[in-house]
């Protein structure tokens, strides 16, 4: 799934490393959240969205980056 997390987390100067702290989960789940091979839970997509304070239609899915 195309997703805006690795904008979202460079955009704050965050590595995967404090982002994965940030939600609880390990470095490698940031990465292959962020390459696209594994999609998150329903709960890890909502906590991702809270923490960048968007919603996760916009974070997650082919409108990602896209002005709105």
């Amino acid at each position: 799934m195309k997703n805006c997390v690795a904008e979202l987390r460079e955009a704050r100067g965050w590595t995967k490393v404090e982002l994965a702290d940030r939600l609880g989960i390990s470095r490698q789940s940031i990465h292959a959240i962020e390459s696209g091979k594994y999609d998150p839970s329903l709960p890890l997509a909502f906590a991702i969205g809270k923490l960048f304070g968007k919603p996760v239609e916009e974070i997650f899915g082919e409108g990602c980056g896209r002005k709105r």
